[in-house]
């Protein structure tokens, strides 16, 4: 029923054009349901329900779980610093002022932990507020900042040396910055446990929980294309023949490399909603889904574009509603997943345009949150 009522809300705007198809899923209790409506492109191919789509930033959900599981087995803690895994991380600096040259530092007053990656304080990521010449040496060396693309940084090791001769742009610890933490907590995950990402979350995540459709390659033969808004129009940003999620990536990235479905992604929210399964413990699925934010650290010009008055818990957000508590992400994509724990229930929209259509989000949400409070 609720599916329904969601698709009729988003109806306008499919008719419209904003998107050429959506996927709509929820996860009720032990019931869930997911339906398609639209096209895979402009003039294209009905959607279906199990279409495969480039989930870019809901990928980091994923990865703060996955480090959670690691932190239960005793492989890394919270608390750890970051140097323990990536040497090449040690002795970090911090610039003195955002919009002044890479070269004029001032040390570290701490350094990066484990915890400040989940949180998005580790002091590096966009920079909303002012021109910034570090940011933009960091997009010269390919380090991957903009929409995903797994063909663009270069393999861990790599990467890591390459961000290693860039300064912080602010303290550790300060402020909540979007979203070079997650790329580098992709490097940690896979030196502390021994094993590339992509096995690692396999073994340890998808494979238990029977996320069979995630990875970070594709299969075409369910893959849709994604599409950039331009004006009024919609112009391929990644093909399906041709799509540059069909081989494994150089650097799988934690940010946001990974590919899924709406099934997929209902078998991860559930795990949550029931706290934890077999994998997380209570504890850990709370701490994950809790604001670990100060309001210092909420109050900085990316907090401010992104978290929308709400908080970050790890890897995902968190805002209290009339509803209550919700938390969840979006990706780039066009991708939006949901849960509403005081009534077990998990809701997740696919789409494939970028930058996503902010109608039909909140479509979407206003849909689902006037349904539960009705």
């Amino acid at each position: 029923m609720l599916v329904a009522e969601v698709m009729s809300g988003i109806r306008a705007h499919l008719d419209a054009g904003r998107v050429p198809g959506v996927v709509v899923g929820v996860r009720h209790g032990d019931h869930t349901t997911i339906d398609a409506a639209g096209a895979t492109a402009p003039g294209g191919d009905p959607l279906r329900p199990d279409a495969v789509v480039r989930i870019s930033s809901n990928t980091k959900p994923l990865m703060a779980a996955l480090a959670l599981l690691l932190v239960q087995d005793g492989v890394l803690a919270l608390h750890d610093p970051v140097r323990r895994f990536l040497p090449a991380l040690a002795d970090q600096r911090v610039l003195r002022a955002l919009d002044g040259p890479p070269e004029d530092t001032v040390p570290a007053r701490r350094a990066v932990t484990v915890e400040d990656l989940l949180t998005m304080r580790m002091g590096f990521g966009f920079a909303w507020e002012s021109d910034c010449p570090t940011v933009d040496r960091a997009v010269g060396l390919g380090l991957g900042f903009g929409p995903p693309d797994p063909t663009g940084p270069p393999p861990p090791d790599e990467w890591v040396a390459r961000f290693a001769t860039l300064p912080l742009l602010d303290q550790p610890g300060a402020v909540w910055r979007y979203e070079m933490s997650f790329a580098v907590l992709g490097p940690v995950l896979a030196r502390a446990a021994g094993q590339p990402l992509e096995v690692l979350l396999t073994e340890r995540l998808l494979r238990p929980l029977g996320m069979v459709d995630t990875g970070f390659v594709a299969d075409p033969a369910r893959l849709v294309p994604a599409h950039v808004r331009d004006g009024d129009a919609l112009t391929p940003f990644d093909g399906v023949a041709d799509s540059r999620w069909l081989a494994r990536p150089a650097f799988p990235d934690a940010r946001g490399g990974l590919v899924s479905t709406a099934a997929d992604l209902l078998r991860f929210a559930g795990m949550l909603l029931d706290g934890g399964g077999d994998l997380l413990t209570p504890e850990s699925v709370a701490a994950m889904t809790t604001d670990q934010l100060t309001p210092e650290q909420r109050g900085g010009p990316s907090a401010a574009a992104f978290l929308d008055s709400g908080g970050w818990g790890y890897g995902v957000g968190v805002v209290d509603t009339p509803a209550g508590r919700r938390y969840g992400w979006a990706g780039g994509l066009g991708t939006l997943w949901y849960s509403w724990p005081d009534h077990d229930l998990a809701a997740v929209l696919l789409t494939q345009v970028t930058p996503p259509d902010a109608e039909v989000f909140a479509a979407f949400t206003t849909t689902i949150e006037r349904a539960l409070t009705g």
